[in-house]
């Protein structure tokens, strides 16, 4: 009599492929990226001293995992040195040590009038009347990540201002006390001292929790980790965007309707800049490739002028561009 093993041999092969497919996949990505590091490495060696020192911090970095920086990363960052169309030729004059391209100025409604107040490691422009900064700015560079000091238990009035908004104004509004210049990247940079100072309610806008605590998190946490490793330094200047007749919280406090976030990078005498709008309303899982825009629409949207220190060819084809995707 004979006796088949068709069918246990059946599900013996069936058990066997499905670990083959995902050994495959494994294999496909390790050759992927040993393909890449080959590749990069090859190129580097006919780079001039200088590059080979930038893109030499750039690996060194990508072996961090704090930094969270991959492989596709320090590709597609050597790509757009040589063939990216985002940068332009020219940059800032003048001190860069907060600020990339001078000071912000009011150039028409909704802005107002504003108090420039210099911190440790950021400066605000902040407006008395809409009980809110207009804009803050801030340089991050790369350091060696540690943990930073313990978040700070309390929001403090500005007392260099006169409207000195309280933190209790915010409560049972509905609305988080929402950073501009962030407390982790500060605190990292710059100690103690310039942490407390990012709690101050001159640097304090309302916002709500699913943006605070969402994607605008996240886009802070990523320029103060990844930004940072891969380009060396950043500048990066936020603010909020009112509407015509904003609600106000207690009469004191001016409620945005949306906000902005500009970063800028220079690089071999030519410099580049991705911006985002983002409404109140933005889902906490929001893609950041989803708001991306361009510096002269937030300008308009704004009344200020941004960047003004740039050549003016510089200034005006960098503002008129929106980037492709977020870096």
């Amino acid at each position: 009599m004979v006796v088949s093993n068709r069918g246990f041999m059946g599900r013996k092969s069936s058990a066997s492929a499905a670990l083959p497919r995902s050994l495959r996949r494994t294999k496909a990505f390790l050759f992927a990226n040993l393909i890449l590091w080959c590749g990069l490495g090859a190129w580097f060696l006919f780079q001039p001293k200088e590059r080979q020192r930038e893109v030499s911090a750039l690996v060194h970095n990508a072996f961090d995992a704090r930094k969270d920086i991959t492989a596709f990363d320090v590709a597609w960052d050597l790509w757009q040195l040589y063939g990216s169309k985002d940068y332009v030729a020219g940059v800032a004059a003048g001190d860069k040590t907060h600020l990339y391209g001078g000071v912000p100025r009011v150039v028409a409604p909704p802005a107002t009038t504003l108090r420039v107040l210099a911190n440790t490691g950021y400066v605000v422009g902040y407006s008395e009347t809409l009980g809110n900064p207009l804009w803050a700015s801030y340089r991050v560079a790369d350091i060696e990540l540690k943990d930073s000091p313990p978040r700070p238990d309390a929001f403090t009035p500005d007392l260099r201002t006169t409207a000195r908004i309280e933190s209790q104004v915010y409560n049972n509004s509905g609305y988080d006390r929402g950073h501009l210049a962030p407390n982790y990247a500060i605190a990292t940079r710059y100690g103690q001292r310039a942490q407390e100072e990012t709690f101050q309610m001159s640097n304090i806008c309302p916002q709500r929790h699913a943006l605070n605590a969402g994607t605008w998190k996240q886009l802070e946490q990523r320029i103060a980790t990844n930004y940072a490793g891969r380009f060396g330094e950043v500048w990066v200047l936020a603010g909020p965007v009112f509407g015509a007749n904003p609600e106000k919280l207690r009469r004191r406090v001016a409620v945005p309707e949306a906000f902005y976030m500009i970063v800028v990078d220079e690089s071999d005498g030519r410099v580049r800049a991705e911006a985002f709008l983002f409404p109140q309303d933005t889902p906490a899982t929001a893609r950041m490739d989803d708001y991306l825009t361009s510096v002269d629409e937030i300008e308009r949207r704004t009344g200020l002028d941004l960047l003004s220190e740039l050549p003016d060819a510089a200034e005006d084809a960098l503002e008129a561009k929106t980037v492709e995707r977020a870096w």
